[in-house]
């Protein structure tokens, strides 16, 4: 239904403001999910525990949909396994001008530049305190656009504080395009000063939470060895493959129209592959020693499952959603279920 109806009529209009309806018919209007969409898919055999949390199916929502901690019960009810909110900043900011959010039909992509626009730390608190308990939270983290570069590590553990007590696990972003000093926030020396930062708060808490690292898909096979390196080194839980792109090559949006749109982060159907081959080159040459999320380009069963053969623990959603409709989730544990059932017992 969301594909034949619903998917053609909210694609007339610019996409930030479909986002802002969606939002909108789903805090206000939640109970008519039941009608437009099938009932979530429950069973024991999707649950998975990865970095010490039981997730209720391997199924996600990545960071960039709820930034400000507004819709986790609404999307819970949705079925999806946790939902990641943010990327949360210590202070609110509108983020970048625009239009900054562009689909790119043909490539079944979405080219984005928002800037880490969301309502600040305080506000993400206010909303997590009416945590129903439905789902496993995830806090997405980052800095201010103004903040000084000697002041970034400062940005990131005032979020993991003020966090702290209300989601389940953390993510540090240091691999958005769309925010200044992109160059500093993935140069290994400063990851590992921000993770140790980080720990350090966390170890100093009764109860700690998992810290994971966000990585961009570009990254080239030295980088990723420096990764796993580094996670090796400084014992963070897991990493996230992958953020949005900045290779805009071989799309099918002729040239003109991404001149027009210009700069920004791609993400759907033109990452899968850049996605995939990273989730597989981390796990194989680490020897599967930390658990990986997989993002990027997830527009069916099939390629959610690619993912997780890959060597993936869990898989998230964002263009693929937007795309598909919220059918893609039960779509993907139906699948996981599948296999399940052919395994030996």
């Amino acid at each position: 239904m969301y594909k034949s109806l619903i998917r053609p009529v909210l694609f007339k209009f610019d996409p930030e403001a479909v986002h802002h309806f969606t939002f909108s018919m789903l805090k206000n209007f939640g109970f008519l999910t039941r009608i437009f969409f099938p009932e979530p898919i429950a069973d024991k055999r999707l649950e998975r525990e990865v970095f010490g949390l039981k997730f209720k199916n391997p199924v996600g929502l990545a960071a960039g949909f709820d930034k400000n901690a507004v819709l986790f019960n609404e999307l819970a009810d949705l079925g999806f396994g946790f939902v990641e909110i943010g990327t949360v900043t210590p202070k609110a900011q509108a983020g970048n001008p625009r239009k900054r959010l562009f689909r790119l039909i043909e490539d079944g992509g979405i080219i984005n530049r928002m800037g880490f626009n969301n309502d600040g730390l305080e506000a993400a608190i206010g909303k997590l305190k009416g945590n129903k308990g439905k789902i496993i939270i995830g806090g997405n983290i980052g800095k201010n656009t103004d903040t000084a570069p000697e002041n970034y590590t400062r940005d990131y553990l005032e979020c993991f504080e003020g966090l702290h007590p209300y989601v389940d696990y953390f993510v540090l972003n240091v691999s958005c395009p769309n925010v200044g000093s992109h160059a500093k926030l993935e140069d290994v020396e400063y990851l590992r000063e921000l993770i140790t930062e980080v720990k350090k708060i966390n170890q100093s808490k009764a109860v700690q939470k998992p810290v994971l690292l966000k990585i961009a898909p570009d990254l080239n096979d030295h980088q990723l060895d420096e990764i796993i390196g580094l996670i090796a080194e400084t014992k963070i839980d897991g990493v996230i493959v992958s953020n949005t792109s900045v290779n805009k090559e071989g799309l099918k949006t002729p040239p003109e129209v991404l001149a027009e749109i210009g700069n920004g982060g791609l993400s759907g159907k033109p990452i899968r592959e850049r996605s995939t081959r990273m989730i597989r080159y981390l796990s194989e040459k680490s020897n599967r020693a930390f658990p990986i999320i997989g993002v990027g380009g997830i527009h069916s069963a099939k390629d959610a499952i690619e993912k997780l053969d890959a060597g993936a623990s869990l898989v998230q959603l964002y263009t693929g959603f937007i795309y598909e409709g919220p059918e893609l989730i039960n779509d993907i544990n139906r699948e996981v279920l599948k296999r399940a059932s052919r395994l030996p017992r």
